[in-house]
């Protein structure tokens, strides 16, 4: 498995751990030069700077640096931007608002939590 996916791959698995909904991760390369994978998440206020920590933890532990943080979770959405890698944790609301996994609909989705990836 490459880094990058295997990053954007440990990014969903600790937002499971730390008991975020609905993850999903998007492989956007080839579709856009921005970034090459989405994590989208859903979370609570609470849990979700549990879940950012968390991941902000393991990527740094792995030598990623983070270029940005953008939002908060107490206004519904944040993203965590890795350039290759960025982690969006929306509250329920807020997701269906932006309704990225449509926006990006052409993206395929990644098997992440089959242990093989």
């Amino acid at each position: 498995m490459d880094e990058t996916l295997s990053a954007a791959v440990m990014c969903a698995r600790k937002a499971r751990e730390k008991k975020a909904d609905d993850i999903v991760v998007l492989d956007l390369r080839g579709l856009t030069d921005v970034t090459d994978f989405f994590v989208i998440a859903s979370v609570g206020e609470r849990q979700g700077k549990a879940v950012a920590e968390e991941i902000m933890k393991e990527m740094k532990e792995a030598g990623r640096k983070r270029f940005g943080i953008e939002g908060s979770v107490r206004d519904g959405w944040l993203l965590l931007d890795y350039v290759d890698v960025v982690v969006h944790l929306f509250e329920p609301d807020a997701r269906e608002y932006y309704d990225l996994e449509n926006l990006w609909g052409d993206a395929p989705r990644v098997e992440w939590e089959e242990e093989g990836v």
